[in-house]
């Protein structure tokens, strides 16, 4: 697949290198995508450095969405033509000692961050995942056959849950899917799993998943 990143930080930056590592071709992309070289030779595969403007035109099949919470009105707004019919795994958090106001709105809201996110992006297909992990798990648990940690995600429909499973998969964690976006609230900031690194049955077990 062709996967555009949007966000290069932490935790996109390190799934980019995954996933080119995994066969994936990788658009690295920053307001700043200058400074996104090192990540580029970082890569064991097909990726390289682009603005984010330019990786929203080249029409990927999937979107990462790991830019500051605050960010996702302007970037939604911005690149509105690109996206459509596009899936994106939002991978966000809404923490407003970074973010604002706008962050503690959506966190006092009856709807959680991802149907926030989704109803931003309506013309995109929305997951989410990678929200809960820490970045240092993230990049040494990768790839780990012996004890794989599990990795909750929800989706919008079909294509945006095999999409995100699939690339779960590739770097070598395990799937655990939470049900539509509606039913994240236990993956977010200060809920039940978020921060936790675990196997899959004590997962399953937190989440009520059999």
């Amino acid at each position: 697949m062709k996967i555009g990143i949007i966000g290069s930080g932490n935790i996109g930056g390190t799934l980019g290198k995954h996933w080119a590592k995994a066969g994936h071709e990788v658009l690295f992309s920053s307001r700043h995508p200058e400074e996104l070289n090192n990540l580029v030779r970082e890569s064991e595969g097909a990726a390289k450095a682009v603005s984010v403007a330019k990786a929203f035109e080249a029409n990927a099949d999937v979107y990462l969405l790991a830019i500051p919470f605050k960010d996702i009105d302007e970037t939604a707004e911005l690149y509105a033509g690109e996206y459509g019919g596009k899936v994106i795994i939002d991978a966000t958090n809404p923490y407003p000692e970074r973010d604002g106001e706008m962050a503690q709105e959506v966190r006092d809201d009856n709807r959680n961050a991802s149907e926030y996110t989704a109803m931003k992006f309506s013309t995109a297909l929305t997951a989410k995942a990678f929200n809960t992990i820490q970045a240092k798990d993230l990049k040494q648990r990768a790839f780990d056959t012996q004890n794989p940690m599990a990795i909750p995600f929800a989706a919008q429909d079909a294509k945006s849950r095999e999409a995100t499973e699939n690339l779960i998969t590739d770097i070598g964690f395990v799937p655990i899917y939470v049900g539509d976006l509606a039913a994240t609230n236990a993956m977010e900031v200060d809920q039940k799993v978020y921060g936790i690194s675990t196997d899959q049955q004590e997962l399953r077990s937190m989440l009520n998943i059999s």
